[in-house]
């Protein structure tokens, strides 16, 4: 009798791990970067700066939003069977740890280097010298005091509103035989946390906090001063819009933005030496529980250490800066639209210069021959020159239209006001969709040329932001391919008018098909697999959550398909489950550029087909925005993205390994064979690549010889 072989039940929570725990452990390989001593010194100050303001945010959107399920009832258990009460139960243990780890890498490994290179940071005032105190206290006296505002709290004034992330120093006060009463000053952020004093050799530095918190007698003159402490508020900093009954999307996020200074108290950050009774008060004025309360040894708010990499004299303890190299497609002074229209041009940011889509936006905006020019903004710098040219487009007559997003989580602020320049200056501006955000990466440039118009399209799997284009790495695609130039302008016109063309050419569109489509190419390398055929996916993004995908990775991977996944950030797919996912790797590189572009391949047999997009595998990606991928199909650029992917499986300095059925991961093994940092080949390929070109006759950068029949 023939047994029935069991069917393996892909969704089984045992297979996955939970997001918000995939998200710390993303944290500690940061940290980790912070402990590596081949990195230098102030770049590993730079590397915990880092986990402490991913820590901020984490606290004002993750623990928000599951403490808002929690107060509302939500009990259904996430991909892993963890519920949101539970998943707050099993956060606030391991955050607890990494907080630990991440002063006691600041107390026990930099502090003490930076002392030993002459970078004097003072953490307490009592650790001044005379000179110091003397300098200090004029510094206070003379640019301090008079920006600071002192609030005491009694019967007829109340407990003031702490802002989120403001960073405060309580004090109890008393007067004669009085009791004690509360009173607080906000540490102004208007002026530099870290202040230096004179100092004959190297650097003398102290915090601004400590400053103040030496001379609060002065701000409370009359008053002794029992004890004083800093302390530090983080509030539910996720927004609830209801755009069904919002009238004015631009308005309704004005009013959130004022409100997330006053959102719900999540967390409280002490100095661990504050004094009972002050911290005491302070719980009983805000609705904190005591397990949501840290005691810090050490400064508050680690992202100050950021302002340490740029002090001057110290250049040897920092990376040595990389200039984006310029791109050989794109000579200097060249008509973009020229070089276009040769071929399609592939560029790889950071190591290659964001100048050309900075150019081909200038130059769009001052040629006679460009009718309109439609592109989406997510983020963008605080200069911007992608703004200042499509502005002057619109002052030129260009048809202008741009779509800002203006739900971009912690950028509302910055892109209302963009939007109200624009509109100003005659663009036609819209914010997407009813529901959607819009974070996919898209311009077109519609051109009237001597054939007829012809349409030129930039896509990119990185924001329009010129100063981030120097820090994460990223691709972008330049093309004037009719079929793309068709489903562009199918892009903007669902955008704007709400319009689905009948069929898409090339382009994959969230949320309509992206997802179907990703399913399909998934399902077709299982079943070349199960046929013989060759089979193999190598996927590069930046979070892997959805589940539905992971199910088809699982089912691919039982099949036989090899599956190489370079994931930078949040994965809730495990690896080396027996039956399930023995044929999946997973790798996470952080290094000196944030990891930000989104590569996919699948082989196809013997026919790969190569996509690069705005999409990470996560549902909010593919249900809740719009997003797009593009495929690149002249076969120089496929060579070219797998050099990147290739590259990068191949890192053993920089990569970190997903541990069989678990989410902790461990570095890469460096192997008999050479050592790969997979950034630093980069940054050296774009610099040979670039002198190369230098060295031809600028008329022969770009050279194709076409194929003859024999």
């Amino acid at each position: 009798m023939k047994t029935r072989k069991t069917k393996t039940d892909f969704t089984n929570p045992a297979y996955y791990t939970n997001r918000e725990l995939s998200w710390l452990e993303f944290d500690k390989r940061v940290l980790e970067e912070a402990l590596d001593e081949t990195n230098p010194l102030l770049e590993r100050c730079k590397f915990l700066s880092i986990v402490a303001s991913n820590l901020d945010e984490f606290f004002m959107v993750r623990i928000g939003t599951l403490k808002d399920m929690v107060h509302a009832g939500y009990e259904k258990p996430d991909l892993a069977g963890l519920t949101p009460a539970q998943q707050l139960t099993e956060l606030g243990k391991e955050i607890k740890k990494l907080v630990e780890a991440q002063y006691r890498t600041f107390r026990k490994d930099l502090l003490p280097q930076l002392r030993e290179n002459g970078i004097q940071v003072i953490l307490q005032h009592e650790e001044m010298t005379p000179a110091d105190a003397k300098a200090a206290d004029a510094y206070f006296e003379n640019t301090v005091y008079p920006v600071l505002t002192p609030m005491a709290v009694d019967s007829s004034r109340p407990f003031p509103l702490i802002r989120n992330k403001s960073l405060n120093i309580g004090a109890l006060v008393r007067k004669g035989t009085e009791g004690p009463e509360f009173a607080t000053v906000q540490v102004p952020s208007v002026l530099p946390r870290l202040v230096e004093l004179p100092c004959k050799e190297g650097k003398r530095l102290i915090l601004l906090e400590e400053i103040i918190e030496r001379n609060m007698e002065s701000l409370f003159s009359g008053y002794e001063i029992v004890c004083t402490a800093p302390f530090r508020i983080t509030r539910n900093g996720d927004m609830t819009i209801d755009e069904d009954d919002t009238e004015d999307l631009l308005e309704e996020i004005e009013k959130q933005v004022k409100l997330r200074q006053r959102g719900d108290e999540l967390r409280l950050e002490v100095d661990a030496g504050m004094d009972t009774a002050l911290l005491s008060v302070i719980l009983e004025e805000t609705e904190i529980m005591p397990e949501d309360v840290f005691r810090i040894k050490g400064p508050l708010d680690l992202t100050v250490l950021m302002k340490l990499s740029g002090l001057e004299g110290y250049s040897h303890l920092r990376q040595a800066p990389y200039t984006p190299q310029p791109v050989p497609a794109f000579p200097e002074g060249c008509d973009v639209f020229e070089q276009i229209r040769q071929g399609d041009i592939l560029v790889h940011h950071p190591y290659q210069t964001f100048e050309p889509v900075v150019n081909f936006i200038r130059q769009s905006a001052d040629d006679e021959n460009v009718l309109a020019i439609k592109q989406t903004l997510y983020r963008v710098s605080g200069n911007s020159p992608i703004i200042a040219a499509l502005a002057r487009a619109a002052e030129n007559g260009k048809q202008v239209t741009v779509l800002v997003e203006l739900k971009a989580r912690f950028d509302e602020e910055h892109n209302i006001v963009w939007a109200k320049m624009l509109e100003k200056a005659g663009c036609h501006v819209i914010y997407g969709l009813m529901g959607l955000k819009t974070h996919s990466k898209i311009t077109l440039v519609v051109r009237m040329e001597d054939d007829g118009i012809r349409r030129y399209v930039h896509l990119g799997t990185g924001n329009y932001n010129d100063a981030t284009a120097k820090l994460y790495t990223d691709i972008g695609l330049f093309t004037c391919a009719e079929a793309f130039g068709e489903d562009a302008t199918a892009v903007f016109n669902m955008l704007s008018g709400y319009s689905e063309p009948r069929k898409w050419n090339r382009l994959s569109v969230a949320p309509i098909w992206l997802k179907d489509r990703f399913l399909y190419l998934i399902g077709r390398e299982k079943e070349n697999a199960l046929e013989g055929r060759n089979a193999r996916i190598i996927a590069k993004m930046n979070s892997l959550s959805d589940p539905d995908i992971i199910k088809a990775l699982y089912e691919a991977s039982s099949a036989g398909v090899r599956i190489d996944l370079i994931v930078r950030g949040i994965c809730c797919l495990k690896t080396g489950i027996p039956g399930v996912s023995e044929n999946i790797t997973v790798r996470s590189i952080v290094g000196n550029f944030l990891e930000h572009a989104r590569i996919f391949y699948f082989q196809n047999d013997e026919n790969p087909e190569y996509f690069c997009g705005s999409s990470d595998w996560m549902p909010r990606n593919l249900d809740h925005r719009v997003e797009i991928v593009f495929p690149v199909l002249a076969e120089e650029l496929k060579e070219e993205l797998w050099k990147i992917l290739d590259t990068q499986l191949r890192d053993n300095r920089k990569a970190r390994i997903l541990q069989p059925n678990s989410r902790t991961y461990v570095k890469a093994a460096k192997g008999r064979g050479p050592a790969v940092s997979s950034q630093e080949v980069f940054c050296k390929q774009a610099k040979a690549l670039a002198k190369k070109a230098k060295q031809k006759d600028p008329k022969e950068t770009r050279t194709f010889t076409p194929m003859v029949p024999n």
